[in-house]
C-alpha cells in the first residue's frame, strides 16, 4: 500500500511541476546573493572632532560622555551599584535569517579601568575593584541592565529567550557565576554565566592596574570561530591571542542588533572609560530584483499582457491517468484487505515500537558507569546524607544527574530497596515545568541510582549563599516557582520530602526547578509528609529572603521569631540588597514563611494557600504576637 501511495503523491508532484513553470522560474531569477557591510570609526569621543557623536552614541543608566576629555564613563562618578549602557543608535544586521549565518565583523577598542585608592589597598584580591565592562550586542535599546555582578548586561525585564552576546573583562570573582578569579575575560551566550573564560594574566595583563588596556574581536560567522586578544595601548597589535576557539552565535542573534558596551559596579567603586572604538561587519543578504515579466506587466498599461499571467492548465490526459490511477490503488486495497480474517490482523512486536527519547527507562550499570566514567571523582556534583550526585553523559549524548545511593542509605533502618524504586518509578510519570524530570534509574549488583536531567547552573544554595547578591525580583521568583511545584505534587497525593536550597535548581533561564527528592521515607502516612513538606518550604523562604542559611550560630527560626516579637523583622532582611527590595512584600514573605513552619493543623497553610498569599489572591493570616509554645518547628 506504501509503494501505491509513493506513485501516486509522485504523479501529482509531476502534475504540479507541469502546471506552473513559469511562476518557478520566477522564484529563481528573483533573488541575488549580496552582502552588507557596516563601518563605525570613533578615534575618540569629543563632539569637536565629530559633530555626530551625540546622534550616532545613545547612553543609558549611568553611562555619560565627558565631552572635554573626549571619553564614555560608566559610571561618571565613583559611585557604588550603578550600571549603564553606550551602545550605537542603529541597529547592525549580524544574522541572515534565512541561511542563519551569523555576520563576521571585528571590533578593536581602548579602554582604562579606575579603582579609588581605598580600593587599591584592598588586601583581599575578591573584593578588589568594582564589577567590570563588556562588549555587548542586544536586541534593544531600552533595557538598562543590573549592576554589581551582573555587569549591566542582564535585567530581569529581559525575557526568559532573551538574546545576546556579550565578552566580559570582569575584575571582580564571583563564583556563583563560575568565576575563575577577579582578572579574566568570558564569552557570555544569553547568561551572566560566561559560557568561556579565560585568565587575563596568561597574556601579562591585570584590567585594574589603572593602565590604558585595548582588545581586539574578530569573528569569522561562516567558520564559527572567534579571536580574542588584549595588551596595553600603547604597545604593538599581540602576536599571541587570549583566546581563539569555536563559537556559534547563530542561535543568540536576532537579525538586528545594538552594538556597543555596558559596565557596573558593586560594593566597591570602580569607573570604566571607553576611549576609542572602531567596529566593521559583514553579512551575506539576499537582493530581491524584479524579473523583466514583472517590468512588463507593469508598464504596459491597458495591454491585454497587463492582466494577469494565466497559467497553464494541465493536459487533459494527465489528469485522466491520475484519475484512473487513484481508482485502482483504493480497488486493489479494498480487495486485499477484504480478504484479510480478524484473526489474521497482526499488531507490531513490541520490541519494534520506537522509544520516546524522554520516556524513563531502566539503565544497565554498564551505561551508568560509563556515563559518569566510572563514579570518576571529577564528575561529582555533590553528596548528601543519601547519596553522592553525578554529572554523566547518557547514551543519546545529552547529559544527567546521577544520583548514586550510598550503601549505608539503602541499609538504614526504615529504607527498603523495593520501596525506593517504587517511589522512584511513581515519580517518573510526574510532568510539570518546574519539577526536575526523572530520566530514568539502575538496580543491578547492589546499585541503585536515579538519573535526572542535568541543569547546569547548578543549585540555589551556592548562588544564594555565596559572594554574590540575588536581585530581590529574581528571589520572589524563585519561591514562587517552588511554590507553584510542591503545590502541584501535593494535588497529585504526592510529597517531595527533601525541600531545602541544595535541591532546587536553576534552569537556563534562571527559573527555580525542585529536584532530588526524599526517597526512602514511610509514604503511608502522605498528609504528614506534605506537612513536612510546608514546613520546609517555610524554612527555604526564610533563607531566601534572609541570605542566611538556617543553621548558623543562631538558628535562623529562632532569629526570625525574635525579630518579629520584637518588631522588627524587617532587619531579617538580607543587608547585602542595600535596600534595593519592596520592604512591605519583604515582610509578608517572612510572617508567611512563619506561618508555614507552625505545624499545627489548623494554622498551617496548604501549598495552595501559599500560591494564593505569593499571587495576593488570598490574604494572609495574622501571625501570633508571640511564638507558640507548641506546633512550631525549631529550625
Amino acid at each position: 500500500m506504501s509503494y501505491s501511495f509513493s506513485f501516486l503523491a509522485l504523479l501529482l508532484l509531476l502534475i504540479a511541476a507541469h502546471s506552473s513553470p513559469v511562476e518557478t522560474s520566477k522564484k529563481i531569477s528573483a533573488e541575488q546573493l549580496t552582502n552588507i557591510t557596516k563601518h563605525l570609526s570613533f578615534p575618540d569621543f569629543n563632539p569637536n572632532n565629530n559633530p555626530r557623536i551625540m546622534h550616532d552614541l545613545k547612553l543609558l543608566g549611568d553611562a555619560k560622555l565627558l565631552q572635554q576629555q573626549g571619553i564614555i564613563q560608566i559610571p561618571d562618578q565613583h559611585l557604588k551599584f550603578k550600571a549603564g549602557r553606550a551602545i550605537f543608535s542603529s541597529p547592525v544586521r549580524l544574522l541572515d535569517p534565512y541561511s542563519k549565518t551569523p555576520a563576521s565583523f571585528s571590533t578593536t577598542f581602548s579602554f582604562q579601568i579606575t579603582t579609588t585608592a581605598n580600593n587599591s589597598n584592598s588586601s583581599s584580591s575578591s573584593d578588589h575593584g568594582g564589577s567590570g565592562l563588556t562588549f555587548i550586542a542586544v536586541p534593544d535599546e531600552l533595557t538598562v541592565g543590573r549592576p554589581g555582578p551582573w555587569l549591566g548586561m542582564m535585567n530581569d525585564a529581559c525575557d526568559d529567550d532573551y538574546k545576546a552576546f556579550a565578552v566580559e573583562f570582569d575584575t571582580r570573582h564571583n563564583p556563583e557565576f563560575g568565576d575563575p578569579n577577579n582578572n579574566h575575560v568570558g564569552i557570555n551566550l544569553g547568561s551572566i554565566v560566561s559560557a568561556t573564560t579565560v585568565n587575563a594574566s596568561d597574556v601579562g595583563i591585570s584590567f585594574n592596574d589603572g593602565s590604558v588596556h585595548r582588545a581586539w574581536i574578530s569573528y569569522d560567522g561562516r567558520r564559527r570561530w572567534i579571536d580574542l586578544r588584549v595588551g596595553r595601548d600603547s604597545e604593538d597589535f599581540p602576536s599571541r591571542p587570549l583566546l581563539s576557539a569555536p563559537l556559534d552565535l547563530s542561535t543568540h542573534l536576532n537579525e538586528y542588533m545594538f552594538v556597543g558596551f555596558s559596565a557596573s559596579t558593586g560594593h566597591l567603586p570602580q569607573i570604566h572609560s571607553i576611549r576609542s572604538w572602531n567596529f566593521s561587519s559583514q553579512v551575506e543578504a539576499r537582493l530581491r530584483l524584479p524579473t523583466s515579466e514583472a517590468c512588463e506587466e507593469k508598464l504596459l498599461i491597458g495591454s491585454q499582457s497587463s492582466k494577469p499571467a494565466k497559467t497553464k492548465a494541465p493536459s487533459a490526459f494527465l489528469i485522466f491517468m491520475a484519475v484512473v490511477v487513484l481508482c485502482l490503488v483504493v480497488f486493489l486495497n479494498f480487495y486485499c484487505y477484504s480478504k484479510r480474517s480478524p484473526n489474521t490482523v497482526s499488531l507490531p512486536d513490541k520490541k519494534q515500537r520506537p522509544h520516546p527519547p524522554n520516556k524513563p527507562r531502566l539503565f544497565s550499570i554498564t551505561e551508568i558507569s560509563t556515563a559518569t566514567r566510572s563514579f570518576s571523582e571529577a564528575e561529582v556534583l555533590g553528596s548528601d546524607e543519601r547519596g553522592i550526585f553525578y554529572r554523566g553523559s547518557l547514551p543519546n549524548g545529552t547529559h544527567g544527574a546521577l544520583k548514586r545511593f550510598s550503601t549505608r542509605f539503602l541499609n538504614s533502618p526504615g529504607v527498603d530497596r523495593r520501596q525506593v524504586l517504587k517511589e522512584i518509578g511513581e515519580l517518573s510519570r510526574i510532568r510539570h515545568p518546574k519539577l526536575v524530570s526523572i530520566r530514568g534509574w539502575c538496580c543491578e549488583k547492589r546499585e541503585v541510582v536515579v538519573v535526572y536531567d542535568y541543569l547546569q547552573n547548578g543549585s540555589l544554595d551556592k548562588w544564594l549563599f555565596a559572594g554574590g547578591v540575588l536581585p530581590w525580583t529574581r528571589r520572589v521568583k524563585f519561591m514562587k516557582d517552588v511554590a507553584e511545584a510542591l503545590c502541584f505534587l501535593h494535588g497529585k497525593k504526592v510529597a517531595h520530602k527533601n525541600v531545602k536550597t541544595s535541591s532546587i535548581l536553576l534552569d537556563v533561564s534562571f527559573g527555580a526547578v525542585l529536584g532530588d527528592f526524599g526517597f526512602g521515607s514511610n509514604w503511608v502516612e502522605r498528609e504528614l509528609d506534605q506537612k513536612t513538606d510546608v514546613y520546609e518550604f517555610g524554612m527555604v523562604v526564610l533563607e531566601i529572603v534572609s541570605g542566611r542559611r538556617r543553621n548558623m550560630s543562631e538558628m535562623l527560626l529562632d532569629l526570625c521569631w525574635r525579630m518579629h516579637e520584637g518588631g522588627e523583622i524587617e532587619k531579617v532582611v538580607d543587608g547585602r540588597m542595600r535596600g534595593f527590595f519592596d520592604k512591605e512584600q519583604a515582610i509578608r514573605f517572612l510572617e508567611m514563611g512563619l506561618l508555614c513552619t507552625m505545624t499545627e493543623l489548623k494554622t498551617q497553610p496548604s501549598m495552595d494557600d501559599v500560591v494564593g498569599f505569593i499571587n495576593s489572591e488570598t490574604e494572609l493570616p495574622e501571625l501570633p504576637p508571640s511564638r507558640p509554645r507548641d506546633g512550631c518547628g525549631s529550625g
